[in-house]
């Protein structure tokens, strides 16, 4: 279900357990190769093929919330940014909305790897403001992680996430090739590093790549981009079953 094709009566009579879908993304530089838009794109079309499954009917989704928490990327032109607490305020409000109007299951569906602690830390605070209900799921995914562990496909040779990477390349060549900018098999790959691992190192990105994309673009195919498609929006949808089958109980 869509909400932005709903009136406010339809919104009412949902069940109160609905899950909520907010998408959210990022509008950022993506390295030399790719559109300051991929973030959104994929995000979008992941969430698309969800809305397609079984669950999709069962949830209802908010439409693609575009900016993001950037400004690591801010040396480059054409990135918009909301600073960490205003971006943090303003999905809290997002999800506060839907708790104000009753509603009990909110889940962020993230496509950017800058809000995934603000994207947990807006839900931790809200949790906090209603400590005492314990009908109140509060969820944050991103939609790389849904399945628990890398895809398994062949001729991939990331094993996780970059940027502007292998895995975004190929699925941006899947379903908007004109957007990928010249010959991506000639981009020279920018390893990811180890960044002091396990602790945790800040970092802006010309501190890791100075064309700004991380990763293995050459080695990106379209086929490469639906296979990812199809296992990050299964492994979604999964997780959405969960959502609409939670029990109130931890250990779910």
């Amino acid at each position: 279900m869509e909400l932005s094709e709903l009136a406010w009566p339809a919104v009412a009579a949902l069940p109160k357990t609905t899950p909520i879908i907010f998408p959210i993304a990022a509008l950022e530089q993506h390295g030399k190769h790719m559109p300051v838009f991929t973030d959104s794109l994929l995000c979008g079309e992941v969430i698309r093929r969800v809305k397609l499954t079984p669950v999709g009917a069962r949830c209802l989704f908010a439409p693609m919330q575009w900016l993001g928490n950037s400004h690591h990327h801010l040396d480059f032109p054409g990135t918009l940014s909301a600073s960490a607490r205003v971006y943090l305020d303003l999905i809290k409000d997002l999800a506060h909305c839907f708790v104000s109007h009753g509603f009990t299951r909110i889940v962020f569906v993230n496509g950017h790897g800058g809000n995934i602690v603000p994207s947990q830390q807006a839900l931790f605070e809200l949790k906090q403001e209603h400590r005492n209900r314990r009908d109140l799921l509060l969820l944050s995914l991103t939609y790389w992680d849904a399945c628990g562990g890398p895809p398994t496909i062949p001729g991939l040779t990331q094993k996780s996430m970059g940027h502007a990477c292998e895995w975004e390349t190929s699925m941006v060549l899947r379903i908007a090739p004109q957007l990928v900018v010249g010959d991506h098999t000639k981009v020279p790959e920018v390893p990811h590093g180890k960044g002091l691992a396990p602790g945790y190192r800040a970092w802006v990105m010309p501190d890791r790549s100075e064309p700004g994309h991380i990763g293995n673009p050459a080695a990106a195919t379209p086929e490469k981009g639906e296979a990812l498609f199809e296992f990050f929006s299964a492994g979604v949808a999964s997780y959405l079953e969960r959502v609409i089958a939670w029990d109130g109980s931890w250990d779910c």
